[in-house]
């Protein structure tokens, strides 16, 4: 411990005595530190951090999938279904239905937007969760006709409510109907495991959807979280979800063939898409590590070179090589904490940065913050850097010939090959490393480019988008949903700056779909389950002008396309091409609805991307809202040329109002700011992979740059006797940039190898654009490698200004 803390002092000591170099290095660690315990922060919190529910890998997500017609998988369950899984499961301990949901909750005069969960009474018992104050609903309030009750959470309690400690058994309103508290949820719990933090649990059977389906099997809108008995495992509860699966096909031929059930752990399930993304991002931020340590070797070793005659009289003394090396890995001990702790601060910073720039559909965001094992990772980090970093420096500079290093160092001789070998080395490294950086990022860059310019099917520009589900006590009729929906339309088209308006159950670029099945009326029927399906709306008359989907043949809705009218549909040509190839769709008929007479074809328009603007574009349909009216409104206005839809909101948000005021007004959003939303999450990874290829970049330029400078100082006596003898500035030039390029090129041709391997993990993350993009390749190569002489030139023009007779003096 003695010779520790000596060692410790002394090297404090050297590290003072050179403040430039201790700023400079640990601030290079600090960046690559930092931001490596940053990523490693997300990653943790989102793929490693248990769910915090009790044995959470017990609990499963149940999801049916389609083995006809296109596999079609991440399918919804049927209450029906639910209740014959429930029943018939002997590895499912809880099965437990669920919807997310959201309303108003009103405090005195004031009402806010709140999320939260329509489920079974078993949710909590099946999480292993208990309230923080009072009691969750119980199954014998989880009935049809039930009581109106609710449990809310803890942060609803204290900014709505103001912790109000008698809170448990009072009435609040929900919406427009009241319910009581009967529990208070901790801060900790989070189900469903949405960005927005639920706020309230209400028992499902009181769910008029709930009760409106729960005969009808191929009705499908349920969520099912199971929880599996102890001991057993994901293979065997999918295979009695196999056995289920076909004693229902069995049973029910109409709505269950080619229907298969399955389970998926929560955590899989809710983290699995984005996992190929982060790690690859952490991968990323290694690299730039890996590049930061390199060029703190190459530091450390000019610091050696300047030290050689310390260590030799060292030696001289009786200090043996262990010593030496012991003595230079602790201050590369000391720079890897000093710069691992500053790292970690700026960690704390970025994390932030990081949780406001990442994409809404980024699993456990809400969780992201720094833990033990955080804390762990970076002071692992910090000492492997150090040992990483130092090592070899150490190595180098305590292998000397003693007689020859005194009499070098007193006259302040250059140094070995060997060192100067271990520098390229370093330098062809961190080139290497850079160009498979640089290539990543620009695959992301191009792909991300790529889908901008990517045509969603419909004019985003210019259009204001407005979610306002009808109430179902306001409006149960659908002649009442079909009135208020025609005011609407009309109140909104008269606000100034508004050229046109029109109503959609489902928003384009949503993020949602919902597929439904039909039959072509005179075609002999497809076997159960392998009927057609397309994605299924339902809009009014001037839907495709006020969106700019082109029609192509036929015509559009008019007000004239009523319930009492024969019922319409429209198709898009994606839906035309994959069923009437070769035939005119126009005239033919859809079975659409068992309650209604088949649909004529009366147009085609064109396709649109509707899930999101990397989704391929899917058959579709439309139906007339005034011949099949849903409670789902979006409001769809299409600004006048001008005017900016976001200048809008005010305006339509008050004639909303003036037609009801009670009416729920979810969310504005122009359509950019959707099309925006569609693309973030590859944004985002475009964005931290793009800013660490530059740091990396950057850091390669300055270790090519610091090399050539130390190279040019090291042979000024050489220079100095070339020019003398008569060389020619282009002959310096040649010689330095000679021996710069050499190195750049070698890590070129290693980073390429490396690249066509590595490039292909990322193959899940790129749009239009393949993981050996030649292109990108080339662009990325000839880029770097025209920075890479740039790096080699300013030393070189520096070294044409030798004195020869100051240079031959130098020594």
């Amino acid at each position: 411990m003695g010779i520790l803390l000596q060692d410790l002092r002394y090297g404090a000591r050297m590290l003072v005595k050179s403040p430039g170099f201790t700023v400079v290095v640990v601030l290079a660690l600090a960046l690559g530190i930092g931001a490596n315990s940053a990523i490693f922060s997300v990653v943790n919190s989102v793929l490693l951090r248990p769910l915090a529910f009790n044995e959470p890998q017990q609990l499963m997500m149940v999801w049916g999938a389609s083995r006809n017609g296109g596999g079609a998988d991440h399918i919804v369950l049927s209450v029906p279904d639910m209740q014959d899984l429930r029943s018939q499961s002997q590895t499912l301990e809880y099965v437990v239905p669920y919807y997310s949901a959201g309303t108003t909750v009103s405090s005195g005069e004031d009402s806010e937007r709140v999320f939260g969960a329509l489920s079974s009474a078993d949710l909590f018992p099946a999480l292993g969760v208990k309230p923080l104050m009072g009691r969750v609903f119980t199954r014998e309030e989880d009935v049809p006709g039930g009581p109106s009750v609710v449990v809310i959470s803890q942060s609803l309690w204290q900014r709505a409510f103001g912790s109000d400690p008698s809170i448990v058994g009072k009435e609040i309103k929900l919406g427009s109907k009241a319910a009581t508290v009967v529990g208070v949820m901790p801060a900790s719990f989070r189900f469903p495991l949405q960005r927005e933090r639920p706020d309230y649990w209400q028992p499902i059977s009181i769910s008029p959807s709930y009760i409106a389906t729960k005969d009808k099997r191929d009705t499908r809108s349920l969520k099912v979280l199971a929880r599996v008995k102890p001991g057993v495992t994901t293979r065997q509860a999918n295979e009695e979800m196999a056995t289920i699966s076909r004693r229902l096909e069995e049973q029910y031929p109409d709505s269950n063939t080619g229907l298969s059930l399955s389970v998926t752990p929560l955590h899989e399930d809710l983290v699995g898409q984005v996992r190929p993304a982060l790690l690859v991002i952490l991968g990323a931020v290694g690299f730039v590590l890996l590049i930061a340590c390199a060029n703190v070797a190459n530091l450390l070793l000019a610091r050696a070179a300047s030290r050689q005659k310390e260590i030799a009289i060292r030696t001289a003394l009786g200090a043996g090589r262990l010593h030496i090396i012991r003595q230079l890995l602790t201050e590369s001990l000391l720079l890897a904490v000093m710069g691992g702790g500053l790292g970690l601060l700026l960690a704390t910073w970025g994390l932030d940065l990081l949780v406001a720039a990442s994409p809404a559909d980024l699993p456990r965001v809400g969780e992201i913050g720094l833990d033990i094992r955080v804390l762990l990772f970076t002071g692992a980090v910090s000492i492997l850097t150090g040992i990483l970093f130092g090592l070899a420096p150490a190595l180098q500079a305590s292998r000397l010939d003693l007689n020859e290093s005194l009499k070098e160092g007193s006259r302040g001789s250059t140094e070995g090959s060997a060192r100067n070998r271990l520098r390229s080395v370093l330098v062809v490294a961190e080139i290497a490393l850079s160009l498979v950086l640089l290539i990543g990022a620009g695959l992301l860059i191009r792909s991300f480019v790529t889908l901008l310019n990517t045509s969603p099917g419909f004019d985003a520009d210019s259009i204001l988008t407005v979610d306002l589900p009808l109430s179902r006590a306001k409006y149960p009729e659908a002649a009442q949903q079909v009135n208020v929906v025609q005011q609407l339309i009309e109140r909104t088209s008269q606000v100034p700056g508004v050229a046109s308006a029109a109503v959609v159950n489902i928003l384009p670029l949503s993020g949602n779909g919902r597929q439904s099945s039909f039959t072509i009326e005179g075609r002999p029927a497809p076997p159960n389950g392998q009927e057609p399906d397309a994605q299924a709306s339902t809009v009014t008359p001037d839907y495709f002008r006020t969106m700019g989907i082109p029609l192509m043949r036929g015509r559009v809705f008019n007000e004239g396309d009523k319930k009492d009218a024969p019922p319409v549909v429209i198709i898009s040509e994606d839906l035309a091409r994959k069923n009437f190839a070769g035939e005119d769709p126009l005239g033919k008929r859809l079975v659409i609805n068992d309650d209604m007479p088949p649909f004529e074809i009366v147009g085609i328009v064109g396709d649109i991307r509707h899930e999101k603007l990397e989704t391929e574009t899917e058959p579709e349909y439309y139906s007339s809202f005034y011949q099949l009216p849903e409670r789902a409104v979006n409001l769809v206005v299409r600004a006048a040329p001008g005017a900016d839809p976001a200048s809008l909101q005010l305006t339509v948000r008050s004639a909303i109002k003036q037609l009801d005021n009670d009416q729920l007004i979810w969310e504005m959003k122009t359509m950019e700011q959707r099309r925006a939303e569609s693309v973030a999450r590859r944004r985002f990874n475009m964005m931290l992979v793009g800013i660490f290829a530059s740091l990396a970049l950057l850091l390669a330029a300055l270790g090519i740059y610091g090399v050539m400078s130390y190279t040019v100082t090291q042979r000024t006596h050489e220079i100095g006797i070339r020019i003398a003898l008569g060389a020619q500035t282009r002959d310096i030039i040649r010689m330095v940039v000679v021996q710069g390029m050499t190195l750049a090129l070698v890590g070129v041709g290693a980073g390429l190898l490396a690249a066509f391997g590595v490039t292909r993990v990322m193959a899940s993350l790129l749009y239009g654009v393949t993981a050996t993009d030649a292109l990108t390749f080339a662009a990325v190569t000839l880029g770097l490698t025209g920075l890479a002489l740039v790096a080699c030139l300013i030393p070189a023009l520096r070294a044409t200004r030798v004195d020869p007779m100051t240079a031959l003096r130098y020594e």
